[in-house]
């Protein structure tokens, strides 16, 4: 050992010209239906268009952007049909996932719960990346704490489609102090539960959150648009 970092992993010109999409497209620089110019991005990015072009396969592939017959792109739009299918699947999986997490949760877990609550902070219409990652980062760290891979996966997944419509919630009304002194006792119930092992009252209170959640909230914004 010589005592060095170890060294990150390159990205790939297609990893690079996927990241700065998928950052435009989460913090709403580009907004839903917004068209993407595939030349002109490849020139701000200072790639040629094959690496765009397989980002764009990728993004498209998970439900970020829409490819059309000639050479652009348009970021997908928000339906009140998916929010609710988002919230149908995530009603029943999220309370899997925390009962396995408060069944199986080991030390490490427990750190790294505890670390990520600490970091959480209310979201609301001008909250940044920073603020939804670290709510994902809290959500996470219980998935994590469940120790069966194939749910953490689909669940991670569905998160990355899911914080388009926290923000669309977000933007369409700005949640009152007591709304987000709700949220906050919900995620703090939650950990204790886990914490405690207590694995009904875990289950019990990811439905209430999942019920409160922004995720549910969109579906109504999007059924008055």
């Amino acid at each position: 050992m010589n005592g060095l970092p170890a060294a990150r992993p390159m990205l790939t010109k297609s990893d690079y010209a996927y990241g700065e999409v998928r950052e435009r497209i989460m913090s709403g620089r580009l907004p839903q239906g917004a068209t993407v110019n595939l030349e002109a991005l490849a020139a701000e990015l200072d790639v040629s268009t094959t690496p765009v072009r397989e980002a764009m396969r990728r993004l498209a592939s998970e439900g970020f952007v829409v490819l059309d017959a000639h050479r652009d792109a348009h970021v997908a739009r928000l339906t009140a049909a998916e929010a609710r299918n988002l919230f149908e699947v995530r009603q029943q999986l999220d309370p899997l996932a925390i009962r396995l997490a408060a069944e199986r949760r080991d030390e490490a877990d427990v750190a790294q719960i505890r670390a990520a609550a600490a970091s959480l902070e209310p979201l609301g219409a001008g909250s940044g990346l920073a603020a939804l990652e670290a709510h994902r980062a809290f959500h996470a760290a219980l998935y994590r704490a469940s120790h069966n891979e194939l749910l953490i996966s689909l669940l991670d997944g569905l998160w990355d489609k899911a914080d388009r419509y926290r923000r669309a919630a977000l933007e369409a009304r700005e949640d009152s102090p007591d709304d987000r002194a709700r949220v906050q006792a919900e995620h703090q119930a939650m950990m204790r539960a886990v914490l405690d092992r207590d694995a009904d009252a875990a289950e019990e209170q990811m439905r209430v959150h999942v019920a409160n959640s922004l995720g549910r909230r969109a579906i109504d914004v999007l059924m008055e648009r």
